[in-house]
């Protein structure tokens, strides 16, 4: 009878932290339910909703029900040339853009990891275009792109040469160039801090042991840090690479200010176009389920390579 008490109160104890744990639990579940509503109704329902609209013909604009035609819109937008040339035209966009993003972000994250007092400064300078919305960065570059702006001033410059108009915003070519570099602009601060993140993360330790064997800096870099880095440059590279495919306020602005569209009519572009102008949703939505279909397997991608990569120091 004597041990009975200490055997009661474990259990009480027991009863009381697990009472504890679900309490804290339901509250947990209130806070988060905020955000899962809010989830379900702004991304969850529209994907849904993509999906079922794909397999209907529907004019945004009229009052008649949806009529189910099956695989129909599917077959006429992957038989359409127009939308083959968005496909063209994103791929070249995001192949253009996220390798120099992220090979050159990670060589800024270098520079700036090893300016021991200057390198906030530098992370500030970089960052802040990072801070503007996508339509104020490209109205910016349309004045900078304009046929008396600082980029042909600059261009002229650099090739002791005047007057001459580079065509930034009317030649089929340029017009593709001039949306990469405003996309770079905007973006190349945000990654080179998620990759100064990732080189703090590296024990300075493995470095000062490198330079006691002798090892120089292009060794330390290429040997040590490339592949400590790789989880880093991995994330880095997807990220990037799903913006790149989300791109649209960019290439729309352009188009309203009179550029070509064929050249920068990357799918977001199309399917704005397809169920805002021709007030074809279903065909919209196919291009919205390719475009996410294609999304998700890269983020899937990117787990796996994230997983595989894991480095324990």
């Amino acid at each position: 009878m004597k041990g009975k008490p200490r055997f009661v109160g474990g259990s009480m104890a027991e009863k009381k932290k697990s009472g504890l744990e679900r309490k804290l639990a339901r509250w947990g579940w209130y806070f988060v339910l905020p955000a899962i509503v809010f989830f379900s109704i702004f991304s969850f329902y529209p994907i849904i909703n993509a999906f079922v609209m794909s397999f209907h013909r529907k004019n945004m604009i009229s009052l008649l029900r949806p009529v189910f035609v099956g695989f129909n819109n599917y077959l006429t937008v992957l038989q359409s040339p127009g939308f083959w040339n968005s496909v063209r035209a994103t791929v070249t966009f995001t192949l253009g853009t996220f390798i120099p993003l992220t090979a050159l972000s990670l060589i800024l994250a270098s520079f700036i990891t090893a300016q021991k007092q200057s390198a906030r400064i530098w992370q500030i300078v970089f960052y802040s275009p990072a801070v503007l919305s996508s339509a104020v960065a490209a109205l910016i570059w349309m004045i900078i792109f304009q046929p008396t702006g600082l980029a042909n001033q600059l261009v002229n410059g650099l090739l002791l040469r005047g007057g001459v108009d580079m065509r930034w915003l009317s030649n089929g070519n340029m017009v593709q160039f001039s949306t990469m570099i405003v996309y770079f602009w905007k973006y190349i601060g945000y990654f080179t801090i998620l990759f100064i993140t990732g080189l703090a993360k590296i024990p300075h330790g493995i470095y000062e042991g490198a330079v006691m064997d002798g090892a120089g800096r292009f060794q330390t870099f290429f040997r040590i840090t490339l592949p400590l880095l790789k989880p880093t440059t991995v994330m880095v590279s997807i990220m990037a690479m799903l913006q790149c495919l989300k791109t649209f306020s960019t290439q729309y602005l352009f188009v309203q200010s009179g550029a070509p569209r064929a050249p920068i009519d990357v799918i977001t572009l199309n399917i704005y176009t397809t169920a805002m102008r021709e007030y074809n949703v279903g065909r919209a939505s196919v291009m919205s389920i390719l475009l996410f279909l294609t999304m998700l397997i890269l983020t899937i991608v990117q787990f796996r390579v994230s997983r595989s990569d894991d480095i324990t120091y």
